[in-house]
């Protein structure tokens, strides 16, 4: 409205001063009152209706929209304060930023205040959103900063950075979640790039469960590798369309040149495979594909085996016979002394590319184990928010249980890394810190969220309650990403390799026919006896 006016008054004065010349170069007389008459009459004809009409619509219009306040007064919250004021979605009512240069500028109507005035902003507007508008900062920087967020009553989220804006990634007026990357609690591994290009660039790539968490952001960082070729393999239909149009929009928006190959299947068809790998020239295989949910595989033990176990060696014989050059398996910390099935049959098929890899073939073997992987199907994070917005209960099977965790573009980096370095039979692990509490992490995301966590009979009465619903069959209370001591550093500093117990392929073949026999009976109780007396480590619990 101050622009509009502004341009009022400019041309009311200018169109008046010409009135007075006018009339003085003409000799025409006009008194002197004339002009301010004109001039006053002008303003209040012109600017009036405008600021009438411009009141009127912003009250209505206010009360539509819910009050937020924006933190940061930097280039992103400038840009979200525009957006939001023109937009339908929020109204903003003041601008907190923790800088005490800028307590007091006015940023389009809006005024800048020190973040400690929020408990009386919050009172006076009632907003109902804290817009995180800060992406310039580093992620220790902003771990802190959410870490004193949380403790506000509000529910905190976050909008695109400018440049995810201007990628077409992101609108002005887009509200998030905040990232998963806030609950880590540690900054990112920050990926070494001649590790990531050396098995990808200009080569025939490979991802089985293209469709899955890790196959799909697997996907994604490949192509930014400049691959020749990627071959996707998928059995679930809608999941493989999903990546695939995904793919080719980056591609296109990138203007990359890398040809998209979409096959849908089963790693346990292992003609399929080779037909895939022959007709393509595969270079290099990254095997995502798996069962990995611990009750369900629970549940369903004989397709847990076939998939995990005989689906990967149908995978690694397949690369075998086709002359792949690369073959990378992404594993679980769930392998090292697995009390669950799905742990078991990963460790399972960690031995079946260690006895391969000791074969000799052309083809190197190596497997990559890590955590939890926060955000992915099935894991806690979007379940926990399922569970705040309809008010609880968030359900914790444990308040002692803990998890190593990791991101998801995290977890891509390093399987492609480990591809690069790794020595035929290595296991690389990554280094994540310390490993999370459970428990915390759940506190934590009720508190960002705006709502205060509480368990019942140990604090006082919240608005969400924490429930601890016992460990699931096979559920351990924590997890280990090692097997023995025999560990190594590598050239990234956030990566170790350990060589483990080992089986050869006529030892493990034996083993591998009684388990293939006993899928086909489905004697689950057979599979169970197994598997603990395979050096796996496996206890029943």
């Amino acid at each position: 409205m101050v622009p509009a006016l502004g341009n009022i008054f400019l041309g009311v004065l200018i169109s008046t001063v010409s009135l007075a010349l006018s009339g003085f170069f003409i000799q025409s007389f006009i008194p002197r009152s004339v002009p301010f008459i004109y001039a006053g009459i002008a303003i209040l004809s012109l600017g009036g209706p405008r600021i009438l009409i411009r009141t009127l619509f912003h009250h209505y219009y206010r009360r539509k929209k819910p009050n937020v306040l924006i933190y940061g007064a930097g280039a992103t919250g400038r840009n979200l304060a525009s957006s939001l004021i023109q937009g339908d979605e929020y109204h903003p009512v003041a601008i907190i930023d923790d800088d005490r240069s800028k307590d007091g500028n006015i940023i389009y109507g809006l005024r800048v205040h020190h973040s400690s005035d929020f408990q009386r902003l919050a009172s006076l507007y009632q907003p109902q959103k804290l817009l995180l508008a800060i992406n310039n900062i580093s992620q220790g920087k902003r771990l802190r900063l959410l870490d004193e967020l949380s403790h506000w009553p509000i529910e905190v989220q976050s909008v695109p950075s400018l440049e995810e804006i201007a990628s077409g990634k992101g609108s002005p007026t887009e509200v998030r979640d905040l990232d998963v990357a806030d609950l880590l609690g540690r900054a990112p591994v920050a990926p070494v790039q001649d590790l990531m290009s050396k098995n990808i660039l200009d080569k025939v790539v490979m991802v089985t469960g293209a469709g899955g968490s890790i196959g799909a952001e697997l996907c994604r960082q490949i192509i930014s590798q400049k691959p020749k070729v990627l071959v996707l393999f998928e059995l679930n239909e809608f999941n493989l369309y999903t990546i695939d149009q995904e793919l080719k929009s980056s591609i296109n928006r990138l203007k990359l040149d890398c040809k998209l190959v979409t096959c849908l299947g089963s790693v346990q068809n292992e003609n399929r495979l080779v037909n895939i790998m022959k007709s393509n020239g595969v270079d290099t295989i990254y095997h995502a594909a798996a069962y990995k949910h611990v009750p369900l595989v629970e549940d369903n033990i004989i397709e847990g085996i076939r998939n995990n176990v005989f689906g990967t060696l149908s995978c690694a014989n397949a690369a075998i016979e086709t002359g792949v050059g690369n073959f990378t398996l992404i594993s679980t910390d769930k392998a090292v002394r697995p009390t669950n099935v799905m742990g078991a049959s990963k460790r399972l098929a960690e031995l079946v590319l260690q006895a391969l890899a000791g074969e000799n073939s052309a083809t190197t073997f190596n497997m990559v184990r890590f955590g939890n992987v926060l955000d992915s199907s099935g894991s806690v994070v979007p379940l926990f928010k399922s569970q705040v917005r309809k008010g609880g209960p968030v359900t914790v099977t444990h308040p002692d249980i803990i998890r190593y965790f990791m991101l998801i573009p995290e977890a891509a980096q390093l399987v492609i890394q480990a591809s690069a370095m790794g020595k035929n039979g290595q296991v690389f692990v990554l280094d994540m810190g310390d490993p999370v509490k459970i428990l915390d992490l759940a506190r934590r995301m009720i508190k960002l969220m705006g709502m205060h966590a509480y368990v019942k009979d140990q604090d006082d009465e919240g608005d969400v309650e924490i429930q601890f619903t016992g460990l699931r069959p096979g559920e351990k209370l924590y997890e280990e990403l090692l097997i023995g001591s025999n560990v190594e550093g590598t050239c990234h500093p956030k990566i170790m390799s350990a060589i483990e117990e080992q089986l050869t392929l006529s030892e493990l073949e034996i083993s591998l026919d009684h388990l293939d026999k006993s899928c086909h009976q489905y004697n689950t109780d057979i599979i169970k006896e197994i598997l603990c007396r395979l050096p796996l480590n496996y206890k029943e619990e």
